[in-house]
């Protein structure tokens, strides 16, 4: 019987690009109710892994895969249709994306094409998700502005709050503060910490001290393998491999 803590299972996925390999028989569980960092060099197969998580990876027609990945237990190839496992798994990409209309329809989009028709309930969807991406205060008196005046980090949290609005169960997160400033950052990381309690999160990041900050556990993939997952703690004070020492400690990457 499955570990019922497990949300995702990843045994032996291979991907390749072209025939170029991206990731090479990977195997690890994702447990409910976590934050999982991965990091890793440039060309490791972290930006891969998440998309393949999704299947946005299928959108490449060179893209070949085996193996199997599993969401509570069901193959996201055989036993998810694609629709309804992008909104399972929502993901939120590196630079902000927000429609260029106001703030309330950027969190009333999906929504309402999910057949959501009724005011009161999407109104109460865009508080709440506004709320959970620590942006409800600072915009909720320009809900009917356009998205496109807020600043960059806030742009980012309307981006976080637009993927909690189709209520996922797990996120995942693309290098989401690589052009933010530090406050911004700040305010990612502790609605990251907020969200966990809801819902199941991967990060990928190239920076390892916001990995060690906000992640339960971390992976690091190197050249498309996953060389090791432990606690955040050991993997930057006693990692077991001494490629990982050697990346967290910057000798290189």
């Amino acid at each position: 019987m499955v570990n019922a803590s497990e949300k995702i299972q990843v045994k032996e996925l291979s991907v390749t690009y072209d025939s170029v390999p991206a990731l090479r028989s990977v195997s690890f569980s994702v447990l409910e109710h976590e934050i999982l960092g991965i990091i890793g060099p440039a060309n490791s197969g972290k930006t891969t892994f998440l998309r393949t998580l999704n299947r946005l990876s299928d959108l490449n027609p060179k893209l070949k895969s085996s193996g199997e990945v599993l969401i509570d237990e069901k193959d996201i190839y055989k036993k998810w249709n694609v629709f309804q496992l992008r909104k399972k798994v929502g993901m939120v990409f590196a630079l902000p994306s927000p429609l260029p209309i106001s703030i309330f329809e950027n969190l009333a989009y999906g929504p309402r094409r999910d057949g959501v028709r009724n005011k009161t309930r999407l109104s109460e969807t865009v508080e709440r998700s506004l709320k959970a991406a620590f942006l409800w205060d600072e915009v909720k008196d320009r809900l009917n502005e356009s998205a496109m005046k807020l600043s960059g980090g806030q742009q980012q949290r309307l981006c976080i709050a637009r993927t909690l609005a189709l209520e996922p169960e797990v996120i995942l997160f693309d290098e989401p503060c690589s052009g933010l400033d530090p406050i911004s950052t700040a305010m990612i990381e502790d609605a990251m910490r907020e969200l966990k309690k809801r819902y199941t999160l991967i990060l990928v990041t190239n920076n390892t001290k916001q990995a060690a900050r906000v992640s339960d556990r971390v992976a690091f993939f190197l050249m498309g393998e996953l060389v090791e997952i432990d606690q955040a703690q050991k993997i930057f004070t006693v990692p077991k491999d001494k490629r990982t020492e050697g990346y967290v400690s910057g000798r290189y990457g």
